[in-house]
């Protein structure tokens, strides 16, 4: 039997009559159920609604003192834990991309409309409304491997699944990485670059990281790709950013990761971050070299503190990272949109 929270059912209880109605992103008539409380339990909500962009704002906290986290979808990171003393509220919003498949690409379906999870410590919800979103919501467009992408299943977990919590209301996270893809794969399957590029829209911004899995590319070919990437955004209206790959956790004797296994040398020679590095340059394209500071992060950390950013314990996999791990590179990803103002810091949290 599932145990409920009193204060949340309190608070649901409480507020239900405040929900707001709201329509599908691509719809026109009202649905007939309220975008609200009446969509959740202590734990959760569904929202039946069409693909789309769609602002939540939700209203945190209840009698006791809470601490409330949001996930959604196929385990997005929506909303960063929130504490709230007792008797206290916080409204917090956030924009969230639901579409079909909800996570990966090449993936199931999953649920249709958007689905929402309450976490943290203590979770309290005292009101919810779920809008469409402006047609001129910005959106980030995630173009990426297994290292970035909504991973379906704990304790795997890509960076671009925990980027969402640090983007406030008015700028959505679109993420199309998916697992084994290769810059060849990539641009080939008409689940990937053939559907993302019809979405995107003047003033998006399209973060490209491939380079895990093109371990038999040759460099004249993986710099092609990169380059015709670049060009399918940019014919779109979008301002594409490269993004070398993180790190592999593969350390050296003197407690370096100055190794080409570590640092994305395939076997043919090719240096995937030094090919990205000069594509950028070339291209006139921002770069974010997750490489180096994932390098350096994970050197800081040394041996045994940088196996929690990964897999290691769990798997003995020095490539996927953990919730941990994806968390902390996701913040290094939204340091740097703010730093070379591709995002207003007043979007971000």
């Amino acid at each position: 039997m599932r145990r409920f929270n009193r204060a949340v059912l309190a608070a649901v209880t409480l507020s239900t009559a405040t929900t707001l109605a709201a329509v599908p992103a691509t719809a026109h008539e009202r649905p007939s159920r309220a975008l609200g409380l009446a969509n959740c339990t202590a734990t959760a909500c569904h929202f039946d609604i069409a693909p789309g962009t769609y602002d939540v704002r939700v209203l945190l906290g209840g009698e006791t003192a809470a601490s409330t986290a949001v996930t959604g979808e196929t385990r997005r990171a929506l909303l960063p834990e929130t504490a709230t003393a007792a008797g206290e509220h916080v409204a917090r919003s956030f924009t969230v991309n639901v579409r079909t498949p909800e996570g990966e690409p090449t993936g199931p379906e999953g649920t249709p409309g958007l689905d929402l999870v309450l976490g943290g410590s203590a979770p309290a919800l005292a009101d919810i409304r779920v809008t469409p979103a402006a047609r001129h919501t910005r959106q980030i467009f995630l173009v990426g491997d297994s290292t970035v992408c909504d991973q379906p299943a704990d304790p795997y977990t890509g960076w671009g699944q925990r980027l969402p919590q640090y983007l406030r209301k008015g700028l959505s996270v679109a993420n199309y990485a998916d697992s084994g893809e290769s810059t060849v794969t990539y641009l080939a399957n008409p689940a990937l670059f053939p559907t993302v590029q019809p979405l995107i829209r003047p003033g998006d911004l399209v973060l490209v990281q491939l380079a895990h899995n093109d371990k038999q590319t040759d460099e004249p070919t993986y710099r092609a790709n990169l380059e015709t990437l670049v060009a399918g955004i940019r014919e779109r209206g979008g301002k594409p950013v490269l993004v070398t790959p993180i790190v592999r956790r593969w350390f050296n004797s003197d407690g370096t990761l100055n190794n080409g296994t570590a640092l994305l040398v395939n076997g043919l020679g090719v240096d995937h971050p030094a090919v990205i590095r000069a594509v950028a340059a070339a291209q006139d394209v921002p770069l974010i070299d997750l490489t180096a500071k994932t390098k350096t992060l994970v050197e800081s950390l040394g041996v045994e503190g940088s196996k929690a950013l990964y897999l290691y314990n769990e798997k003995r996999d020095n490539t996927h990272t953990s919730v941990q791990g994806a968390t902390a590179y996701a913040e290094l990803v939204r340091d740097e949109l703010v730093a070379q103002r591709l995002v207003p810091r007043g979007e971000v949290r």
